[in-house]
């Protein structure tokens, strides 16, 4: 099973903890393999690929809590929203809908609020990374929610992102929005379940 780069550091600790409980006692060691078991579901990271065609897909894993029609983006302009929940059980690492450049990158210091919440994509931590696709600009948020303790990114500005590529991740119960721009039609409705990469989330307007 392939597992999130941004897991390893504490996948190796707590398993170098379990083998030093084990020297003392049995007991010990067996009761730290859960942590490590734990650890190694959370940051599971399984291969997905995209549907054929130019169907836009989802960023990440989770349930749709948010569809905004006409929602104002400071990059992406008039577009319309779409939150995406995920909880502690869902996969968290995050990819691209579409093909496109990484135009902006901007981290927003805030609260740790209930991220499925309205006001998380406000006042939550949170980094927007916008993106330049065929179809116009679109914004993806990382919002960190009341466990969530950091927000991981791995791209740049000018990087060229391909439709389901990773790009970073959230460590625990945290959110995504998705500000879909307005050559794109949503395709999800809110208590839809969706995975990263996988679920048409949008379809181009014809």
């Amino acid at each position: 099973m392939r597992l999130a780069k941004d897991g390893l550091p504490t996948i190796c600790a707590l398993t170098l903890t379990a083998i030093c409980a084990f020297v003392v006692s049995r007991t010990a060691g067996c009761a730290m393999l859960v942590p490590v078991v734990l650890a190694v579901w959370f940051y599971r990271d399984p291969d997905r690929v995209p549907p054929e065609g130019d169907a836009w897909v989802s960023p990440a894993d989770g349930k749709v809590v948010e569809i905004i029609e006409g929602a104002l983006d400071e990059y992406a302009g008039r577009t319309t929203k779409i939150g995406i929940f995920m909880n502690g059980f869902d996969v968290h690492v995050n990819r691209c809908p579409a093909n496109g450049t990484v135009e902006v990158m901007r981290y927003v210091p805030g609260k740790k609020w209930l991220a499925f919440a309205p006001k998380a994509s406000e006042l939550n931590e949170r980094l927007h990374v916008g993106i330049r696709t065929e179809a116009g600009r679109t914004t993806l948020v990382q919002i960190a929610g009341i466990l969530a303790r950091r927000i991981a990114c791995h791209t740049n500005i000018g990087a060229a992102l391909a439709r389901g590529e990773r790009y970073g991740m959230i460590k625990l119960g945290s959110k995504v929005d998705l500000y879909l721009p307005d050559g794109i039609e949503p395709t999800v409705k809110i208590g839809d379940t969706v995975r990263a990469g996988e679920t048409v989330i949008g379809v181009i307007k014809r």
